[in-house]
């Protein structure tokens, strides 16, 4: 193994991934409990973490019904307030808890209607973010042409073609989009921050293009906080509206139906 390997290795083992999760979602009430199979959307996206092995695995949130959920598959969770602006404020919240006891270099923010992200990709993300020394990293993948029209996939634009290259700084993320084949992929929601970033990022006021578009990470990048995107060949699928979940729903159910 290369030096660089192993210290790569030794600096991923000071990651958390931290999942925020509340039952208060506008558009898809109650959205973490939904059954996808035999298993709640939020047991899912544990599961999925945990099987990254990246790092200690917790979900935060301030609703006892989500922690009961966690319970049944033995994970662990951190219990916040209820209400929170952002997911991100969430994740900080259980982070400050945990943080008494054990202190990391990275936090991983994987939002909770992700049942389809490949814990490949998490790896992926953990290990290019750090021998990059990103500010934060995220993923983004291939997108189609109707993708383009669908307010709810959020696209991110990118300085040069993460096919290629792996890896690209964001220029900007959006829900609208023009049709075109450059440096636009689909944005995989997931997170991870440099402990110091997160610190920062908590600190600064939300933008009014965040509080618009609904779009956390426009607060990074209004604020000179770099975001590199990591490519992922998985199709990942966020949850969203009701669609998304009978959608979503169908596909899973149908794969666990192979196995």
């Amino acid at each position: 193994m290369r030096l660089i390997d192993a210290q790569i290795l030794q600096i991923m083992s000071k990651t958390i991934i931290l999942i925020p999760s509340r039952l208060s979602a506008t558009r898809l009430p109650n959205k973490p409990l939904l059954k996808i199979g035999d298993l709640s959307i939020i047991q899912h996206v544990y599961k999925r973490a945990q099987e990254s092995k990246v790092g200690k695995v917790y979900v935060a949130t301030g609703d006892k019904e989500i922690t009961e959920e966690i319970k049944k598959i033995k994970g662990k969770f951190i219990l916040t307030k209820k209400k929170h602006n952002t997911g991100t404020d969430r994740i900080y919240e259980a982070y400050k808890k945990i943080s008494k006891k054990l202190d990391y270099e990275y936090i991983i923010n994987l939002q909770g209607d992700e049942p389809f992200i490949d814990p490949k990709d998490i790896v992926n993300l953990n290990k290019n973010m750090i021998s990059k020394n990103s500010d934060i990293g995220t993923l983004g993948n291939k997108i189609t042409k109707n993708d383009f029209t669908n307010y709810n996939i959020v696209k991110v634009i990118t300085e040069n073609d993460i096919k290629k290259n792996k890896i690209s700084r964001a220029k900007k993320f959006s829900r609208n989009c023009k049709y075109t084949k450059k440096n636009i992929f689909g944005h995989i929601g997931i997170y991870q921050f440099r402990t110091s970033i997160l610190k920062r990022f908590i600190n600064l006021k939300q933008s009014k293009n965040e509080i618009k578009y609904r779009l956390e990470q426009l607060r990074a990048i209004e604020n000179g906080i770099n975001i590199d995107v990591v490519y992922s060949k998985n199709k990942s699928f966020g949850i969203d509206t009701v669609k998304d979940y009978v959608e979503i729903k169908k596909i899973m159910e149908y794969k666990i139906k192979k196995l």
